[in-house]
């Protein structure tokens, strides 16, 4: 095993509403994130993953609340830090977040070197425009973005290149992680294959140290990704490699998250796409035993009450069913 990046342990974080009810939108949720590697979160939409990416970064502020667990950057527990703290020693350097239509967060009246000066500000209040101007220039001509970009406004950039500059800055800082939600959503096919290979670039050149990389877009996770991880309200149902999980996932849940997708590779022009039932559940109030019981086939009476843990197989594998991995196999096979 590489140097851990990033380690999670059973974090816990809700939102309160304006009525003072509780959202549970982050349930115990663990992981644990190499350098040089990526991990991938799916789910559909509602499920948390956009809040867990918040929640890794240690910095709430309302409706957002910490409840419990520790968030571990390089060895430094973040979780016990102040947001003030984690503000001026974590992000951007530590980790760094890309949250969804970030392109549409560009001031129009800026140029780009602005942006990326307050960025460096933020850091190092007194390095000299010049020295930032070398820096910015340097780091975008290595990932192929033109150099005039920095003294243009954000107007005058395509979607494409908007979200590349985006990524751009939001790693000028070489963070040790970097999370990304949705960064390729609302793109053309070409302009996502342009920001897939940025954030492949940004990995190989050493500029980050590893990726969470979330998506709705599951065949983006199986060509970008090391691992996939399954969410389902508020908590991961699964956990295995990037193949294992496009093409032999466990839990029912992942099943039917990877049978409602096409996946372009050999061995699956004859699949039927296939949806699953129902919604999920109220995480207000979050079912007391498997929170995709209502919606599964395969649903036992002890399901419905009894506390669901992980499952963790010894390669690594990690999924939260009732049913061993022979039954799950078992009860596929006679559909």
């Amino acid at each position: 095993m590489g140097k851990i990046m990033l380690e999670v342990n059973n974090l816990k974080t809700k939102y309160v509403t304006r009525f003072n009810e509780s959202v549970y939108a982050v349930d115990g949720v663990s992981l644990k994130l190499e350098e040089g590697k990526s991990i991938g979160i799916a789910g559909e939409s509602g499920c948390g993953k956009s809040t867990l990416a918040l929640s890794l970064m240690g910095y709430y502020f309302a409706p957002l609340h910490y409840m419990e667990g520790s968030i571990i950057v390089d060895g430094k527990n973040i979780s016990e830090m102040t947001p003030d703290q984690v503000r001026k020693t974590v992000l951007g350097t530590e980790i760094s977040y890309i949250p969804q239509a970030a392109m549409n967060a560009l001031n129009p009246t800026q140029k780009i070197i602005n942006f990326i000066e307050d960025v460096i500000h933020a850091h190092d209040p007194k390095m000299p425009k010049n020295m930032i101007y070398d820096l910015a220039r340097e780091r975008f001509e290595v990932l192929n973005l033109p150099k005039e970009v920095l003294q243009k406004h954000a107007v005058e950039l395509s979607g494409g290149m908007k979200q590349r500059t985006v990524i751009a800055i939001s790693t000028i800082l070489s963070p040790k992680v970097l999370i990304a939600d949705e960064p390729s959503s609302a793109l053309d096919v070409t302009s996502q294959k342009m920001v897939i290979k940025m954030m492949r670039d940004l990995m190989v050149k050493g500029f980050i140290k590893s990726m969470i990389f979330i998506t709705h877009e599951l065949p983006l996770l199986y060509n970008v990704t090391d691992d996939i991880m399954v969410m389902y309200a508020g908590q991961i149902v699964e956990k295995g490699t990037a193949k294992e999980m496009v093409f032999d996932p466990l839990h029912p849940y992942s099943k039917g998250l990877m049978g409602s997708i096409i996946v372009p590779e050999a061995g699956t022009r004859d699949v039927k796409l296939t949806a699953i039932p129902g919604t999920p559940p109220n995480l207000k109030k979050p079912p007391a035993g498997c929170r995709f019981a209502e919606r599964c086939k395969y649903a036992q009476p002890a399901c419905k009450v009894q506390s669901i843990e992980e499952m963790h197989m010894d390669d690594g594998r990690m999924y939260r069913c009732i049913l061993n991995q022979n039954q799950l196999k078992e009860v596929e096979n006679h559909g």
